[in-house]
């Protein structure tokens, strides 16, 4: 299992199937959605993950071209939504560096959220009324270490002090270990998120336990381990003194705005319930 490096719960249980306390489903309409539920970090240890519920949901590509766009968004805003609390505020955070393409999913995803939560104190009571019900929204793209110089867990602890949040959303890039996974694939979990896992970067756990609120980790796989990738397709280890490197596709630039804009269109549907598939994307 050391050998295969991927943040993707789906992957990590192919590779060792029926683990006790581990359960897996699967559903969907216009994706093909998988659930696994991990009871316990026990359970979790062998396949490296922590307890939790993990929803990965597969297409052929998350494309705005699709001509199942519409449905797309509209199922993934439905799995979003049950890992969201009914009431209160909730934080979008766009984890990575928008400097970096492979990097750029959460800064994009930031981008595109509708915040809302200092609607109620900027706007006036007539015109509040011409608004929908919108749930409290706040927003950030902090950057990266190199660039803030603060640890991403360090800067989301300060701004969840600040706001009391029901709950963080994180949003950021993934790896994962099989090629056609690379921008057809979205892993949603309620096990929180060490950025930087999957390529071997690890920085400061997001989690319930360091945070103090739910936290909810989104993302899309766009990078691949070569040594990984070729294990993948040969069948066969690459010694480890052979060079590696991280792997991403040629049309990177595109799979981030195709990708980075559904996951924001759903999730804006998500966080506002009543809010319409023509209304999320108008936004965008």
């Amino acid at each position: 299992m050391d050998s295969i490096r991927t943040d993707l719960a789906v992957e990590r249980t192919a590779a060792a199937p029926e683990l006790p306390g581990v359960t897996q489903e699967t559903r969907g309409k216009a994706f093909s959605v998988t659930e696994i539920c991990i009871k316990n970090d026990t359970c979790g240890a062998p396949i490296g993950k922590p307890a939790g519920r993990y929803v990965t949901l597969e297409a052929e590509a998350l494309s705005r071209n699709s001509a199942q766009y519409e449905e797309m968004a509209e199922e993934l805003a439905a799995e979003l939504e049950r890992f969201l609390p009914k009431e209160g505020c909730v934080f979008v955070a766009g984890l990575g560096n928008r400097a970096i393409t492979p990097d750029a999913l959460g800064p994009r995803v930031a981008s595109k959220v509708l915040a809302t939560r200092h609607l109620r104190t900027a706007l006036s009571k007539e015109e509040l009324e011409y608004l929908p019900e919108l749930r409290p929204v706040c927003v950030l793209a902090g950057g990266v270490l190199g660039q803030t110089g603060m640890e991403s867990a360090e800067l989301l602890e300060a701004v969840c002090h600040q706001v009391q949040p029901a709950a963080v959303v994180a949003v950021d890039a993934l790896a994962c270990a099989e090629l056609s996974r690379l921008g057809t694939t979205i892993q949603m979990s309620d096990s929180g998120i060490s950025p930087g896992s999957g390529v071997a970067n690890h920085r400061a756990e997001l989690s319930k336990r360091t945070l103090g609120v739910p936290v909810v980790a989104l993302g899309v796989p766009t990078v691949v381990d070569l040594h990984t990738a070729v294990q993948g397709i040969y069948g066969k280890s690459v010694p480890k003194n052979r060079p590696n490197m991280m792997v991403t596709p040629r049309d990177v630039d595109r799979l981030i705005d195709h990708a980075g804009d559904l996951l924001a269109c759903s999730l804006n549907m998500a966080l506002h319930p009543g809010m319409t598939f023509a209304q999320a994307e108008g936004l965008g």
